[in-house]
C-alpha cells in the first residue's frame, strides 16, 4: 500500500504554551499555506490540539470544506516540566540519545512513537499539523541523517512530503 502524507510545522506563534495563538505574520503564513496546497490532492486534515497548529490550517480547511481532526499524539513533545535554562543543549542531547529523559518530560523515543502511530493511522493524502520538535523527531525516524542541525533549520511554517510504501519512505521538503 502506498500513501502520501504532508507533515506541516505550524506557522509563527506568540509563544510555546498550548493556547498560544498565531502572530499577524503567522496568519499571513496560514493563508500562504492555503495557496501552497491549492493544486494538491488532500483528503484529510489532522492537527495537534494546540491552538497555533489549528489556526495554521483553519483557512485551508475552510477553503477545502474539510473538517480538522484533532489528534493529541501530534502535540509538541514535552522535554521537561521544569524550566531548563540550557534547554537547547538538552534538546540537542536528546537527538543523539533517544532514551534521555528529563524531569516531567518524555524521551525522544516516546514522543516519536506517539507521533508515528498517528502517521500510521492517517489515510493517504492527509495533512498532519504538528510542532518543531515533534516534526524533527518524526523526520529523523525516516531519515537517520536528520538531526539537531536540521531541526534548527526548520522554518515556521515548514512542509515535508512523505511518500510511504512497503519498502521505504521518501522524505522531501517542499516548502519554499
Amino acid at each position: 500500500m502506498e500513501k502520501t502524507l504532508y507533515l506541516i510545522r505550524h506557522c509563527q506563534a506568540t509563544g510555546q504554551a498550548p493556547d498560544a495563538e498565531l502572530t499577524a505574520e503567522g496568519m499571513k503564513q496560514a493563508e500562504a499555506l492555503t495557496v501552497f496546497f491549492k493544486e494538491l490532492d488532500i483528503s484529510h486534515i489532522i492537527s495537534s490540539p494546540f491552538t497555533r497548529a489549528i489556526q495554521s490550517i483553519e483557512h485551508l480547511a475552510v477553503a477545502r470544506s474539510l473538517p480538522i481532526q484533532i489528534d493529541d499524539r501530534l502535540a509538541e513533545r514535552v522535554l521537561s516540566s521544569e524550566n531548563l535554562p540550557d534547554w537547547l543543549e538538552k534538546l540537542e542531547q536528546s537527538f543523539s540519545d533517544p532514551d534521555l529523559k528529563f524531569e516531567g518530560g518524555e524521551t525522544a523515543r516516546e514522543a516519536v512513537e506517539r507521533g508515528a502511530a498517528a502517521m500510521a493511522e492517517a489515510p493517504g493524502n492527509a495533512i498532519l499539523v504538528t510542532h518543531g520538535n515533534m516534526m524533527g523527531l518524526l523526520l529523523k525516524r525516516f531519515e537517520e541523517a536528520y538531526g539537531f542541525e536540521e531541526w534548527k533549520a526548520l522554518s515556521n511554517p515548514d512542509v515535508y512530503i512523505l511518500s510511504i510504501n512497503e519498502e521505504n519512505t521518501i522524505v522531501k521538503r517542499i516548502w519554499k
